[in-house]
Order: structure tokens, then C-alpha cells, then sequence
């Protein structure tokens, strides 16, 4: 079988369709006319998505996908990228997503690899990104057989997906993956999942269809508007808590405005998606991780204007701590939700605390480096030598945890430059997304911040990097244990964990060499264990492109 038939010269050779009933319609491949074509619904929807706009397929393949493996090999407008998990694959279509502010593909096979890459499919979903998943299933006429990948195909897909659909015939598969192309752009983004069963990936007759229309988002409604604006005038203490595209830098310069003649705060959420940060641009005040500093910094307002983000909560319940971390009796506004038209929404209330916009000046971040320290390697030492180094322009994907507590800060006054959070808490998200992200803009470096243990649950990543040479720098931040675990035991009261509880965090017996790690993955690697080791590696790993990692041993050892 092929995904198309093509005459290339005239020998006789049989091609036999399935159908649910097994093989028919046997065509002798002579009888076809010169160039002649028999589109299966695997090409259609190869061919479809490609007019839409969808250019590169994350995947990890299986047998029912093999057939959309041969249409992609017939296709060159779409880019094949193989990852060893399904994990990397959802968590590159993330990152791909956050970037291009477009869809990737994902190419995953059945129930359990769908399941494989859910943890990086939720993280998507906070943060709202276009994400299109093509799921191979049995053929249609198979399922009856309850063979042994066969699973609750529908229960997966329901569980991390904003839209989906069973495609129910070659025929209809194209038509289908057009709307997926459309659901998944709706809004900011959204997890769009398409269920192929292969027997309509196979069978012919499928024909390419056009884009469907992008759908618009949301305006603000006037009397939310009015509302928003009233308390900015209003003189008592407001903040602007800003989430998703109002964390662009052309909308902060905007937000920036109306703080200047408000007089609010400007606050982001804990996790951003995307914030574009960095000298010269308009720096907010972000929320603390910590429920207790959250909840601490927000005390004093009695309006809180949501633009694209939610009123922020603790990110766990914790014994005598409060969940909701607004001040009691603040009035919060639901002023602009993430899948509304923040642009206009922010344009709109500029204009009506500042008619003609001739508002002030915002503040804007100065460019400033904090000094590098000497001595064994430690967080800040690691901040500061990031933050002098990183280029103009870089993409900074961050699952550095508990470094990330002093690394961020350290970088408010680097080079102009993004960075992409930890969305939705499941680790294992920073490798994967730095892929996508790096594919999605080639132009640019990306630096991967990874703490030791997320990095494990998708290591396989540095083969992708590898493979394709992406312009990544990974930094696996090695303190040898789950950090942020013993910070949250001890926060619960557990000061001196016993042997048995302390195992359960430490990274060691044995210890994780990642040096070895990344070279068995065909990637350059390299260790520091002072502040002046890394400072020199990091530089040069900045001045040079192609994928390379440094372990960044903390404290010496």
C-alpha cells in the first residue's frame, strides 16, 4: 500500500485496497494513466493540513500510522521531526505553539501513546496553546477483536482535549482535520485531537479541503470596560494582573501607559506562557509562587483588573493556609479573559483612563547586570552569568524550579529576550518546549534552563535537539535531588526527614552523570563546578550555534 499511486513506468504491479471487510478493488497498476493519482484519506489530510498552515509533525509512530508516515514522505511542505516519547512530541507542539503562535501536529499512536504525552498536553492546555494531535487507532472493523493496544480511546482523548473528533471515513478525514486547524486556533489556543482509525488513513478517495475561517475573539463588553476603568480612577490601591498575549511587549508598553496614569501595579501571573522581558521593555511585578508571599503582596488592594489571566490562588492547599490568595473585600474584575481580544481590550481602556492616549511615559525596565560572583557554583552565581551572556532576542524555556527563585530576577535587566514557564506544574515540560520553540524560530538561541530531576522524565529531547541541531543550550541545573520536594516537607513541618523520606527526594546512589547522559545522545557536553567554569562555558556556548548542554554541578560537589 502507498499513500498515492503514481505511474512511474510500466510495469505491471497489483495494488490492493482495504476496506472493512478486508482487501478489494484491486487495481493493476498499469491500467493507471500516466501520473495519474488515487488519493487515500491519509494524503487528503496530509494535503489539508498543509494549506492550513500547519508545517511541522512532532511524532512518535506507530503501525496504525503508517500510512500517514507515507504521506508525509510524499509531502514535503510538511517537516517530519521524530521524538523517542510522546512526551517530547506534545511538549515540542508546545513550545512550537507558544512561539509560532500556530499549531504543530503531533503524530502519536493509540490510547496508551496518547496517554504517554498528557502530562506536556496538559501543560498546553494552560497555557493555551494551538496544539493539533492526530491520533492513529485500530481500523474500524478491528475494534471488535479487543486486541491488546485496544483502550478507552475516547476516555484519553476527552481528558486533555478542548475539541475532538473519530474521523468516520476516508472520505470525510480531511474535512475533518480543517476543523481541527480551526478549533485549535480558537481563542489564544486550544488542544484540538483527531482520531484516525486506519482504515480511513488507507482507503481511497479522499480529497484535500480548504482552510476554514480563523475564528475572531471576544471583545470586551462596554460596561466591563466602564467597570475597569472606574476603579483606576477610583484613588484607592489597583492592580492590572496581566496573563497570555498581554504579556507581549507591545501590549506591557500599553498596560505600562495606563499604570503611569492610573497609578496601578502592574502584576503577571506566577507561570507565564510567554512574557517578552529584558531591558527596555515594561517589567510587572510577578506573583509569588509561594501562596504566603502571594498573598502578602497582594494585601493591601482593593481592585484587581484581570487581563488575560485568572485571579491567582495557592498553587497547593497547605494545612491553616488560605487557597484564594486575593485580599478579602478586593473587588476583582473579569475585564479581559485569556480568549478574548486583549489587544483591543487594552487599547480601549488606555483610551478611557487617558482620552487621546496621551498618556506618560511608562516605566521601562534599565539594562543592568548583576555582578558575578566567584567561587562553587550556586543559583545566583548561575543567574548572573546567564544574564550577562544571553543574547538579544534569545528564548529562554525555564523548568529550573527552585533555581528559578533567584535566576529570574538576576535576568530582568539582560538583553531583550523570552521566556516560557512552567504552565501547568507537570515536570518534564523544558526540554520539550525548548525544542519547539527552537524549531519554530531557527534564527534565534534558546537556552534551556532544567533542573536534574524534570529533565528525566524527558531526556530523550537532547536526541531530538541532537538530531535535528537545534541552537539549544541546555543547562541541567544538578543539586541532586528533588529540591522542590524537600522545601514543600519542610513547609509541611517535616524539618529532618528520616532516612526513608529523604531517599525518596535525593537523586543519588547512584549519582546521574549528565555529561555522559548527553554524549550518548550525540550531543556535545561539558560540566562546571564553579561559578567560573560556567561563566566561561556559558559564554561560549552563546558566541557558538548547534545543540550542546552544560551540567551545572551546584555547590562544587
Amino acid at each position: 500500500m502507498s499513500a498515492s499511486l503514481r505511474m512511474r513506468d510500466k510495469t505491471p504491479i497489483t495494488v490492493a485496497w482495504m476496506t472493512e471487510r478486508g482487501p478489494s478493488k484491486v487495481y493493476p497498476y498499469s491500467s493507471l494513466k500516466q501520473e495519474e493519482t488515487i488519493m487515500n484519506g491519509a494524503e487528503a489530510l496530509l494535503q489539508t493540513l498543509i494549506g492550513c498552515g500547519v508545517e511541522v509533525c512532532f511524532a512518535n509512530p506507530g503501525t496504525s500510522e503508517m500510512q500517514l508516515v507515507a504521506a508525509i514522505d510524499n509531502n514535503p511542505g510538511m517537516r517530519p521531526v521524530l521524538t523517542l516519547f510522546e512526551g517530547v512530541a506534545t511538549g515540542a507542539a508546545d513550545g512550537y505553539g507558544r512561539m509560532a503562535e500556530k499549531p504543530a501536529a503531533t503524530l502519536l499512536h493509540l490510547g496508551p501513546g496518547l496517554a504517554n504525552g498528557m502530562a506536556n498536553l496538559h501543560n498546553a492546555m494552560r497555557a493555551r496553546s494551538p496544539v493539533i494531535n492526530i491520533i492513529g487507532d485500530h481500523a474500524s472493523y478491528h475494534l471488535n477483536y479487543d486486541a491488546p493496544l485496544t483502550s478507552d480511546l475516547e476516555g484519553h482523548v476527552r481528558l486533555q482535549s478542548d475539541w475532538y473528533r473519530f474521523a468516520k471515513s476516508a472520505q470525510a478525514l480531511a474535512a475533518d482535520g480543517a476543523a481541527a486547524v480551526q478549533a485549535s486556533l480558537n481563542g489564544a489556543g486550544k488542544i484540538a485531537s483527531l482520531v484516525v482509525p486506519a482504515d480511513h488513513s488507507w482507503n481511497p478517495g479522499g480529497e484535500p479541503v480548504s482552510a476554514l475561517p480563523k475564528p475572531r475573539r471576544n471583545t470586551v463588553a462596554q460596561g466591563a470596560l466602564e467597570d475597569a476603568a472606574r476603579a483606576l480612577v477610583s484613588g484607592e490601591p489597583t492592580a492590572l494582573l496581566l496573563g497570555g498575549s498581554a504579556l507581549r511587549a507591545e501590549n506591557l508598553d500599553i498596560a505600562g501607559r495606563i499604570a503611569a496614569v492610573s497609578g496601578a501595579r502592574l502584576l503577571c501571573e506566577t507561570f507565564p506562557a510567554r512574557i517578552q522581558r529584558g531591558a527596555g521593555r515594561v517589567t510587572p511585578e510577578r506573583v509569588p509562587y509561594l501562596g504566603e508571599m502571594a498573598a502578602d503582596m497582594l494585601k493591601d488592594l482593593k481592585h484587581i483588573i484581570l487581563i488575560g489571566s485568572k485571579a491567582p490562588v495557592s498553587f497547593f492547599a497547605y494545612p491553616d493556609q488560605p487557597s484564594w490568595l486575593c485580599p478579602k473585600g478586593a473587588e476583582i474584575y473579569a475585564f479581559a479573559h485569556p480568549d478574548g481580544d486583549i489587544d483591543t481590550a487594552l487599547m480601549a481602556l488606555l483610551d478611557s483612563v487617558s482620552p487621546g492616549q496621551s498618556a506618560a511615559e511608562p516605566v521601562r525596565q534599565q539594562a543592568s547586570l548583576p555582578p558575578v560572583p566567584t567561587g562553587a557554583l550556586t543559583a545566583e552565581g548561575i543567574g548572573a552569568c546567564v544574564a550577562e551572556a544571553l543574547p538579544e532576542g534569545a528564548i529562554v524555556s525555564d523548568e529550573s524550579n527552585t533555581c528559578g527563585l533567584s535566576i529570574y530576577p538576576m535576568t530582568s535587566g539582560a538583553a531583550p529576550h523570552d521566556w516560557l514557564s512552567l504552565t501547568g506544574g507537570a515536570i518534564g515540560q523544558g526540554l520539550p518546549v525548548a525544542v519547539g520553540a527552537a524549531i519554530a524560530c531557527p534564527e534565534r538561541k534558546v537556552v534551556c534552563l532544567q533542573a536534574d530531576g524534570s529533565a528525566m522524565y524527558t531526556l530523550q529531547a537532547l536526541w531530538t535537539m541532537a538530531r535535528e541541531n537545534l541552537d539549544i543550550t541546555t543547562v541541567i541545573l544538578n543539586n541532586r535531588s528533588y529540591a522542590i520536594l524537600n522545601f514543600e516537607l519542610y513547609r509541611l513541618g517535616v524539618e529532618q526527614p528520616g532516612p526513608s523520606a529523604a531517599s525518596m527526594l535525593n537523586l543519588t546512589n547512584p549519582e546521574l552523570d549528565w555529561v555522559q547522559l548527553a554524549q550518548g545522545m550525540g550531543m556535545p557536553a561539558s560540566r562546571a563546578t564553579s561559578v567560573e567554569e560556567f561563566r566561561s562555558l556559558y559564554a561560549n556556548a552563546m558566541a557558538s550555534t548547534g545543540p550542546q548542554l552544560i551540567e551545572a554541578q551546584l555547590g562544587g560537589l
